[in-house]
């Protein structure tokens, strides 16, 4: 079974819209398609430019999917296609860009249910437009303890001269991210965010961490730099994630932290969220 999709000037089959990809919540690729529309144009300006990693989940969360980077043959010509190359690699990776709405919906008519962008744009892949930290807890941190840690970590980021923008992440933790002008390379950007988490942990060495192996980092916090480096990415603001109930990475105003929760929205109730309220992350690119 198949449908016709026509967004935006742009017409292509959706097959099996049917199909069950969250069986927790009966959530089917016809849902993930008409979340995708509600979301586009909040979603969009922070994809735009940006090559993008899919992550696809044909046969639904429960059977494991796998993460994308090159390009389909199949993809229509109007899907834009950049070529990235590989450092220390000979050869090139073909990713695509997700620039407007047709391509969003089309990618998540593939069973794209997650979209990961890297920091940089297409216009220069060496000097990226964003730092990131990510905030991962351990199990048995607790909520309000995370929060204190992502609003200290704000304010460290202030600090440095850099304007905080948080993210739940719809997975475990928060993202705390600020915008650059694309002025300097990623090993110079992930060194000085590694300096800046360093000293947090040597402020607060039992409740922080920056040790890689996870056996070794206890019951803290771990502050992640790693995402900042030539073709890493982070998960897209509005992206679904492919999680029981199907949760989705959610820009947050700060004075929201205090309430808010790493799943707080998704599919369920983003486009009511949007409805009310305008994108936390729009001024981005302009700061």
């Amino acid at each position: 079974m198949s449908a016709q999709l026509e967004v935006r000037g742009r017409r292509f089959e959706v097959s099996n819209p049917d199909k069950v990809l969250y069986p927790d919540a009966g959530y089917r690729k016809q849902d993930v398609l008409d979340y995708y529309r509600s979301v586009a144009d909040a979603m969009v300006p922070h994809t735009r430019g940006k090559p993008v990693t899919l992550r696809r989940f044909p046969d639904g969360i429960d059977d494991g999917g796998f993460f994308q980077k090159e390009a389909s043959d199949h993809f229509p010509d109007w899907v834009r296609v950049v070529s990235v190359p590989q450092r220390g690699e000979r050869g090139v990776v073909h990713h695509a860009v997700v620039d407007d709405a047709a391509t969003l919906l089309y990618l998540a008519g593939q069973a794209c249910l997650e979209f990961h962008i890297a920091l940089s744009t297409v216009d220069d892949l060496e000097r990226p437009v964003l730092v990131v930290l990510d905030l991962d807890p351990p199990d048995g941190v607790g909520l309000t303890e995370l929060r204190e840690v992502t609003r200290r970590m704000c304010e460290r980021f202030r600090d440095a001269g850099l304007q905080p923008h948080v993210q739940a992440t719809g997975g475990r933790g928060f993202h705390v991210a600020a915008p650059l002008r694309a002025e300097r390379g990623f090993d110079e950007v992930r060194a000085e965010l590694r300096e800046l988490a360093g000293e947090a942990v040597r402020d607060e060495p039992r409740r922080l961490t920056v040790e890689q192996r996870k056996d070794k980092r206890g019951d803290r916090i771990f502050l992640d730099t790693n995402r900042n480096a030539y073709g890493q990415t982070m998960i897209a603001p509005y992206s679904l994630r492919a999680r029981p109930g199907a949760p989705a990475a959610t820009p947050l105003d700060l004075d929201e932290l205090g309430r808010a929760r790493p799943q707080s929205h998704g599919l369920a109730n983003m486009a009511r969220r949007l409805a009310q309220k305008d994108d936390p992350w729009a001024d981005l690119d302009r700061r």
